[in-house]
């Protein structure tokens, strides 16, 4: 099984996207919001480098920002 990790917030329009792409592909994931949780903020700092979100790390490959190509050849979703 595929570990999926997402960092981001309450209002950036493409963590909602990323969300709302995992509800519909029924991918199972752990959410941290980065704006209440120092520890995982500084997680996704050092895992990516940056301060901006989405983070999303799959099997420790780490994307940045809302790419749905690359999340449905990394998560074998096929279309």
């Amino acid at each position: 099984m595929v570990k999926v990790i997402m960092y981001g917030t309450k209002t950036c329009p493409f963590c909602k996207k990323t969300r709302e792409f995992f509800k519909e592909h029924k991918v199972r994931y752990k959410d941290f919001y980065v704006e209440k949780n120092k520890k995982a903020r500084d997680e996704m700092i050092k895992k990516s480098g940056q301060m901006g979100v989405p983070v999303i790390d799959i099997d420790g490959t780490i994307i940045v920002g809302y790419a749905e190509r690359t999340l449905k050849k990394l998560l074998k979703i096929g279309g």
